[in-house]
């Protein structure tokens, strides 16, 4: 069963989120949360960039519920192995899931070899 349908007019913000699994980079689709022209989950993609919106007090794992994809300390979609999350460059401890998400952060999760997460992110225009 879905969530209810965001509440329009809430200013939204946003955060840019990068996945890389295997050496890979994994790209986050566009209309992730997106149920119709008038209905959409309170975090959502619109297009495939990488950048999440969201409308109200959030958490790395409620997008992926929305999404309907698997995270948690050892699995990033369907990879499996010792995820690693970095906010503005800077390494995380604990469960990915339980991040909150914070207007204008750059998100980076990892597993597999290292790959050196992006500091920040420049988002367009809103």
């Amino acid at each position: 069963m879905h969530a209810p349908c965001a509440v329009p007019g809430a200013p939204p913000k946003r955060v840019h989120l990068e996945l890389f699994a295997n050496g890979f980079a994994i790209i986050i689709p566009a209309r992730v949360g997106v149920r119709t022209a008038t209905c959409r989950a309170h975090e959502w993609t619109t297009e495939p960039t990488g950048v999440v919106h969201y409308d109200r007090a959030a958490r790395l794992g409620d997008l992926f519920a929305v999404w309907d994809m698997p995270l948690g300390r050892r699995r990033l979609l369907s990879f499996h192995g010792t995820v690693s999350l970095f906010r503005n460059g800077l390494r995380v401890r604990g469960d990915p899931r339980d991040l909150p998400l914070r207007d204008g952060d750059e998100l980076v999760l990892e597993t597999g070899p290292f790959i050196p997460p992006h500091r920040s992110y420049l988002f367009p225009p809103r």
